[in-house]
């Protein structure tokens, strides 16, 4: 199919910020294993940026030279790498190439774009079993599919938008409560409890919600693990069979899928954790943790939730109410430019987007606040 000069730029422009990203994580990480995975990585994107390269000279086009610094969203991934290590970013690296496998698929009607795309989902297989402490990059047994998608950025998606849905409650309680106070006389103290009190509710309540969600999902996988684990102690002829039947449908040939099934079925405990992962599509060394998602969820939502209150803290009227305007506006933007890391938008269109849902919610409120005051007034 004919070169689209404009894409093939495109394409090259994200293959060459995947070589500083995964050249900056190789030269970060300490671990030779981890380290040989990044720069594995790497060399296979330095072959997708020579493939575009080369698609754009055949079509006349001149190739830019690379650049020194990625873009923004890589930038800021290589930066926490630095601060807090290679396996912080695994989250925000995978969701990456998510990112990327979705670009391709929806350029997809060449071998070349379909090989790219399959190496993309190989990249987000490998930091998946980076998370395994015996993983090695040549110990591979080549599996393919795609990771849970469910499962991208799931730590810091969760924080984000606990932040997110803090500020925004709040801001909304607050300039409720500002609203109604302005019309029946009330000071700023008043505004502080109430938006104490709803930071205070707001919080308890999304951890208990968390810690009810994330315990129920691990039961569920904790019961279908267990029933796993009692099919394969009592039948193990026919769960081996059935992993050979799971490798024949990844295209190897009928006797290697039986020798690779009954490698893995000499240690019962390895063949189990296969069976896991690939029948169920579980990870069982990453369940979730009920407590930690409580804890998380309620830090995150009281900490955006104590942005719009901070300002009546230290004093009240038109001061505090502007200040928790503006801090509440500045913190939006913020939290919708940390969401662009996740999605890949822009920050500022992110940033933008997140300041008008939460100026609308506030708004709203306010006006709703002012009649309610002005009717209670009267």
């Amino acid at each position: 199919m004919p070169t689209d000069p404009v894409q093939s730029l495109a394409n090259l422009r994200l293959e060459r910020d995947a070589i500083l990203l995964y050249d900056a994580l190789a030269s970060i990480e300490k671990d030779p294993k981890r380290a040989g995975a990044f720069q594995r990585i790497a060399a296979n994107e330095r072959r997708h940026a020579e493939v575009w390269g080369s698609k754009l000279r055949e079509a006349g086009v001149d190739v830019p030279p690379g650049p020194t610094r990625p873009r923004p969203r890589v930038a800021v991934i290589v930066l926490i790498a630095r601060i807090f290590g290679t396996k912080a970013v695994s989250d925000l690296v995978t969701a990456l190439e998510g990112d990327e496998e979705d670009i391709y698929e929806g350029q997809a009607g060449s071998p070349e774009i379909d090989a790219i795309a399959a190496d993309e989902r190989e990249h987000a297989e490998i930091w998946r079993k980076l998370k395994d402490p015996d993983y090695h990059p040549d110990r591979d047994i080549a599996i393919r599919e795609r990771w849970h998608r469910s499962g991208r950025s799931g730590t810091l998606r969760a924080v984000i938008f606990g932040v997110s849905d803090g500020l925004v409650s709040n801001l909304a309680l607050v300039m409720g409560v500002a609203g109604a106070s302005s019309a029946t006389g009330e000071q700023g103290h008043f505004i502080l409890l109430a938006g104490a009190a709803g930071l205070l509710a707001g919080a308890f309540s999304m951890a208990a919600g968390e810690y009810i969600s994330m315990q129920r999902q691990r039961e569920l996988f904790e019961r279908q693990i267990a029933l796993e684990r009692a099919e394969m102690e009592a039948m193990p002829e026919e769960e081996e069979a059935e992993m050979a039947s799971l490798y024949r449908a990844k295209g190897f040939r009928e006797d290697e899928a039986k020798a690779i099934a009954h490698r893995l079925f000499e240690d019962p405990e390895r063949a189990l954790d296969q069976l896991i992962r690939e029948e169920l599509g579980l990870d069982p060394d990453e369940l979730g943790s009920p407590y930690a998602a409580a804890f998380g969820s309620f830090v995150a939502f009281g900490v955006g939730a104590f942005v719009p209150v901070a300002p009546y803290v230290v004093g009240g009227g038109a001061p505090a109410f502007a200040a928790a305007i503006v801090l509440s506006l500045v913190a939006l933007f913020a939290v919708g430019a940390g969401v662009s890391l996740l999605t890949g938008r822009s920050a500022w269109f992110s940033g933008a987007r997140q300041v008008g849902i939460g100026a609308a919610a506030a708004t709203v409120t306010y006006f709703v606040g002012t009649l309610i005051g002005v009717s209670v007034v009267g």
